[in-house]
This record gives C-alpha cells, structure tokens and sequence, in this order.
C-alpha cells in the first residue's frame, strides 16, 4: 500500500512555519530588550503643567540635573501651565509611547480623573504610573486683606457670611481644590469656588489671595514659603498630619480644630499609556537609582518632602485609591467640572 506524503509534508511546512513565527517573536523580544537597555538614545523631555517656580517644577529640575547625569543625555522641563493643569497631561498624552515624553504631576494627576468626561484625555488609562516621588504638605494661607490669621478664625469669617468667602485654587479637580472642599466639609463652611484662568498657573492664584481677590487658598508649601517669609502671606495650618520642618511653628489643620484633617500633596511622574514594559522597567529602576542618592534626597528634605517607597505595580493602584478618594470629595461637596 503506497502512504500519502500529505500528511508529512503539512506536518514539516507547519513545523517550519512556527519556527519561523517563533524566530519573529523571538528576534522582536529581543529587540525590545536592547531598546530598552539602550533607553534613552536622545533627550527626554519632563512636561509640568502648573509653570515655572512651582513645586512640580522644582522637582522636576532637580530630577532632570540627576537623570541628565545618570543618562548623559540632555533632560528638560517644559512647562506647560494652564485648562486647570491639564494642558501639560493632554500633550503627554497624545506623545509618542517611547519614554522621551515623560510627565511629572501633582496629585491633581489622579484626582483630575474624576473629571475626564470634559478633558481630551482619560487621566487613568491613557497613562501609565511610573514612580510615586515625594510628598509633603500643603499650606492653607490667607492674604493680609481676609483679615484672619488663624484656622478658627476663618471657619468663623465663613460661618458669620455664609457661601461669601471666596477661595482659589489652581483648578476644578486639582488638589489645591479638593483639599479646601475637604477642609470646608470637616469645618462645616461653605465658600464660593474662584478656580484658576485657563493660561493661570499657581503664581497667579497665590498673587490673588494676596491682593485680596480671594479670601484663602490651600497652596504647595514650597510654593508660598518665600510669600509667607516676605509677610504677604498669612500661614493659618498645614494639611498634613504632621507639623512642616520649613514651617515648625505653623500648627496643622487638625492641631487648629479640624480634627483628623489630613490631606498632602504628593509627586509622581507617569508615561503614556502604550510605552513599552522594558522602558518603564528602566525608568524605574534608574528613577529609583537618583531618588536614593544623597543629593536628591537632601534637597527633598530642603523643600519639605518625604520620600514615598512603592514598587510601580503599589503606585498604580495608589493613584487609582486616590481617585476614589476624590470622588467622594467631589460627591459630597457637589462639585461639577
């Protein structure tokens, strides 16, 4: 009986074409891991949405100077302020998912998601968390025009006019806006929201509480300190639980009468979504490399931070419990974007 060679000869071609398809992926795994231990081969770029002399930017310069060392390639900060800090995610966003385009955000990354029906981008999944960087307090100041210079001064300003006191913020969703709709929740106040312009950046909503535009204005420590130094600015308590090195003699918010007022602003930076496994892994481990060095370190403890220690998988899911936190700021105070 003669035997068919059919058989056979689908079972060498399909053989054949499996090593082939193997060799492929094999040969794409590999040039992904050489791009990622190349990473990076050019400039890379840290947007920051609330501009020039803020906190994030600090921070920012400071990590760029160690990268750029780390890396011998250039680091820059671009500054991006403006729409409520969102115009510095949204051109993350829509850059190429190579790692080149990095951006490096406040709290306000994960809170603004509550939000993302009316931004041009979804905060959460058209991102990737890279690495938490620091956290430290937030300052609630008043101008010398409010004329109060204590926490439980302005919660009675606020209850003897109420929905009259006006506040500031950096814009709908941030975290100088929360924090003061979680603020006048545990004081039991109400207040009439002035958020930031669309070109504003933190400077201008610091220079309306001082003009007197605004009553208060829970701002980033770094950010009022020369403000409060100078006398332009009155501090009234910290947001975190925890009193601030730069500000020891500033009780917090809950030393003042608030009772378990908690709330500090923290840093991180994020990819957009799409960026390959092996260069957030390098970013990473680079990232985590600076952070740990003394002189990064020593000039976070400058600016009032603490570091925060999370592998990139806890970071993830933080940002994503800090979007739930928000929502149930904005539900309870009835905030609409």
């Amino acid at each position: 009986m003669k035997l068919s060679m059919r058989p056979i000869t689908f079972l060498l071609f399909l053989l054949i074409g499996c090593a082939g398809i193997h060799g492929n992926v094999m040969g794409e795994t590999t040039n992904a891991s050489a791009v990622a231990e190349d990473y990076p081969i050019k400039p890379v770029r840290l947007i920051e949405p609330f501009g020039a002399g803020g906190g994030p930017d600090l921070l920012a310069r400071a990590l760029a100077q160690q990268l750029s060392q780390l890396w011998g390639q250039a680091v820059t900060v671009e500054n991006i302020p403006g729409a409520g800090a969102t115009a510095g995610p949204a051109q993350v966003a829509k850059s190429p998912p190579d790692g080149y385009t990095l951006l490096i955000n406040t709290n306000a990354q994960a809170y603004s998601a509550a939000f993302s029906k009316n931004l041009p981008y979804d905060p959460l999944k058209d991102f990737i968390p890279i690495v938490p960087l620091t956290s430290q307090p937030y300052v609630l100041v008043a101008g010398k025009p409010a004329g109060v210079a204590t926490v439980g001064e302005l919660i009675a300003a606020a209850k003897a006019k109420p929905g009259e006191l006006k506040f500031g913020s950096a814009g709908i969703g941030t975290g100088t806006h929360l924090g003061v709709e979680k603020f006048n929740l545990a004081a039991g106040i109400k207040a009439v929201h002035v958020p930031a312009r669309p070109a504003d950046s933190n400077a201008d909503t610091i220079a309306n509480a001082i003009a007197g535009r605004t009553t208060y204005y829970m701002a980033p420590i770094s950010l009022a300190l020369p403000q409060i130094r100078d006398g332009k600015l009155i501090a009234l308590g910290v947001s975190t639980a925890r009193r601030s090195a730069l500000l020891p003699e500033v009780p917090t918010i809950a030393e003042a009468g608030v009772a378990g007022f908690d709330f500090p602003i923290w840093y991180g930076l994020w990819a957009p979504a799409g960026t390959p496994a092996g260069v957030i892994d390098k970013l990473v481990k680079d990232i985590g490399r600076v952070l740990a060095g003394q002189s990064l370190r020593d000039w976070v403890t400058k600016h009032g931070g603490e570091p925060m220690n999370m592998t990139q998988p806890e970071f993830a899911r933080f940002v994503l419990s800090e979007s739930e936190s928000a929502a149930q700021i904005i539900k309870a105070a009835e905030i609409k974007p």
